[in-house]
Parts: structure tokens; sequence; C-alpha cells
């Protein structure tokens, strides 16, 4: 049995920009592979878990986000950050993409791709976080014993100050990957 972080992708460990999918787009956020390895070395096991709607909306392939990927995990391990998997949601009720056209359940705030990552990594949750840059990348601290971190500004302001007066259980806010890992590594 292992303790977890659950990691949002964009917004989270890299720049959020529109549906990205080009690796010469992708930027690492100021702090994040910092924060990474101070997780890693605080004995989390690192789960990204990712909604990925352009798929499903026809802005990139599947094959074009796996090796965005490829390159992204390669580029983090280069460094000394060992993901253990990644998980990626490209279904939406309304997709353009007939095969991804679906009310799934691993289409985050539902937990699907959180249950998966539970049962074959063998995670303990109530020792686990999840951190993201939107609440619904918390969704599993509602309904679980996992704690949360929201981070950063890209949520809407009523629910960051929701999260800041403690009035959402389990997550507390951050401003961003490097502070949240800070603050999971000294409890």
């Amino acid at each position: 049995m292992k303790k977890a972080v659950f990691l949002d992708r964009d917004g989270t460990i890299n720049v959020e920009k529109h549906y990205l999918h080009n690796i010469e787009d992708f930027e690492f956020l100021p702090g994040a592979i910092e924060g990474l390895k101070i997780l890693q070395e605080a004995g989390y096991i690192l789960i990204i878990v990712t909604n990925q709607s352009g798929i499903g909306r026809g802005y990139y392939t599947e094959e074009e986000f796996k090796k965005l990927n490829r390159w992204m995990l390669d580029s983090l391990e280069a460094q000394g950050v060992k993901i253990a998997k990644v998980y990626y949601c490209p279904h939406l009720p309304d997709a353009k993409i007939k095969e991804y056209c679906r009310d799934c359940e691993c289409r985050k705030p539902k937990l699907g791709m959180y249950k998966q990552a539970i049962e074959e990594l063998d995670v303990v949750v109530n020792a686990s976080y999840a951190i993201g840059d939107k609440i619904r990348d918390c969704a599993i601290c509602e309904q679980t014993e996992c704690k949360g971190f929201l981070i950063a500004k890209n949520e809407k302001s009523e629910i960051i100050e929701k999260v800041k007066k403690g009035e959402i259980q389990r997550v507390q806010y951050a401003t961003n990957l490097l502070r949240s890992a800070k603050l999971i590594a000294n409890q």
C-alpha cells in the first residue's frame, strides 16, 4: 500500500494553454519540478489525472496526446522525477468525435480515473493528496478521506474564497504546486 499525490496536469504542472497538444507549446510552471521532487522525496508516488476533452472535441488526436505525454514524462525523468502513471479522459457528452461521445465515469469531477489508480497502484487514500487548479481536481476529497490543495487562480473566485475559509472539506488553498508540496512534506 502506497501513499500518493494525484496531480492535475494543465495549470498545475504546466502552463495552461488552450487545448495544449504540441511539445513546443509545453512549459513547466515555475517551481513545479521542485515541488514534484519534494513530494517524491517525502515518499509519495506521483499520479497524473487529467481531463483531455480536446481529443473528443477533435482539436488533437489521442496519438498526439500520447506523444506530448511521453515527452513530458521523459523530461521529468531526466530531472529526477518519476510519474507512476498518467490517467486521462478523452470523453465528453457532446464530443465531436463519435468514439469519445459519452457521459463517462472517468471525466473529473467523477472519480473513475482515481478509482482505477487506487486499485492498480495499491494507493492508501487516507494518506494521499490531490492537487489541481480547479475544484474538480479535488473531487476525490469530497467522497473519501483524501486531502487536497486547490492552487493558482484558474478557478472561480467564489470557489477560491470558500476553500480559503475552510468551507470545502479536506481542501486547502496554496498558490502553486511548490507551495502545496512544501505544506504536504511538513505535515
